[in-house]
């Protein structure tokens, strides 16, 4: 019985499919069904559009605006102190204004480093050896991020030939930048308590000019890289964006033209005993929307000696006539505990640099 059944099933289904199914539509019928919705579609803009316009309204997705970084002022009537403190602690990053540096010297040494770039590919390995972190690295090398080219400098813009090209306007707006920096790490230490270990003391510390050159067709990066620092410096020349790899996630921020955009690093932040706020690398430019514009960013690192150690800076509680130091927000007047072991820079720096350890906090193995 059971296989009379399945063999009527099996005679039953060609019919579904065959005569009872409905004849596939003709090019006549589907054009009568265009015409009726066409009618149709009109007949309902006609509608809408006698409907009063709030009906109408529909939200809108907008990407978010870029911030203006908090301004601090460095002119000679007004104390930075206060300004730079919040700002750092909050952020990790400021604009400065009023810092003596004139417009027409970062424009120059602009100049002179876009040439670099014009330099053959064999010029740009023999003048600028690989001395790291020092040197010439070329974008599309097994050692390149993939990205672009870059240059780093020291705060002389040493090469191995002097008379193949000038770079006194690079080298004098390096100086400045450097000038500007350690102003800007002693204001820093004197805000949040400790003791500036640095000072002018050139033995203490190392300037590193890291220039980038912006790939043609990439629009939000320039050539990466990341190198323990205590600020960084980048001069604005002209209306640009940046995007800033933040412990909270990327920041876009548009700084105003003229002023020296700064960023804490995360030395400061060790430093600072986790007071400061700090960001990951340097700023990433916003390219626009000429795929043909030629972009460079020159960001000025101030950082540590290869021999130096890092650990916190613990600001002393109470001061040597047995008074109290003014504290910072956020602080409980009592003697505070080390948040981070000590660590040999130089290890640290390496490390960094080859592992790209942009989306991980690099100093969570340091956390006590």
């Amino acid at each position: 019985m059971a296989s009379s059944t399945h063999k009527q099933q099996q005679l039953q289904l060609p019919n579904m499919y065959g005569a009872t199914a409905a004849p596939p539509p003709t090019p006549s019928t589907q054009s009568d069904n265009l015409l009726a919705k066409s009618d149709a579609a009109d007949a309902l803009s006609g509608l809408l559009q006698r409907l009063p316009s709030p009906t109408l309204s529909l939200p809108t997705r907008r990407s978010p605006s870029p911030t203006c970084p908090p301004i601090v002022s460095l002119s000679g009537d007004q104390n930075p102190s206060t300004t730079i403190i919040h700002d750092a602690l909050q952020l990790g990053f400021f604009q400065v204004t009023d810092h003596a540096i004139p417009s027409q010297l970062p424009c120059s040494a602009e100049s002179e480093s876009l040439a670099l770039f014009d330099l053959p590919r064999d010029k740009k390995e023999s003048c600028f050896p690989k001395n790291w972190p020092l040197g010439y690295e070329g974008g599309d090398d097994e050692d390149g991020d993939g990205l672009g080219e870059s240059f780093r400098l020291d705060s002389s813009c040493s090469t191995e030939s002097s008379t193949e090209f000038s770079l006194d306007s690079l080298r004098e707006f390096t100086r400045a930048l450097e000038k500007l920096g350690l102003r800007i790490i002693d204001l820093l230490s004197r805000a949040v308590g400790f003791e500036n270990p640095i000072g002018e003391d050139p033995s203490r510390f190392c300037s590193l000019m890291w220039i980038s050159e912006g790939v043609p067709g990439n629009k939000t990066v320039l050539s990466g890289g990341f190198y323990p620092y205590i600020v960084g410096l980048h001069y604005q020349i002209r209306n640009q964006k940046y995007s800033l790899p933040a412990d909270s996630g990327w920041v876009s921020v548009s700084p105003q033209v003229d002023a020296v955009m700064v960023t804490l690093g995360d030395i400061a932040h060790v430093w600072s005993n986790g007071k400061l706020k700090k960001v990951r690398g340097r700023p990433v430019g916003h390219l626009g929307d000429a795929n043909n514009t030629r972009c460079i960013s020159m960001s000025l690192l101030i950082t540590l000696p290869m021999d130096s150690e890092v650990c916190p800076l613990i600001p002393k509680a109470i001061c040597g006539d047995g008074e109290k130091d003014e504290q910072i927000e956020g602080s409980t007047g009592e003697e505070e505990g080390k948040l981070f072991n000590s660590f040999c820079f130089e290890d640290y720096a390496w490390r960094v640099y080859h592992e790209r350890l942009l989306f991980k906090d690099p100093l969570h193995r340091y956390r006590i």
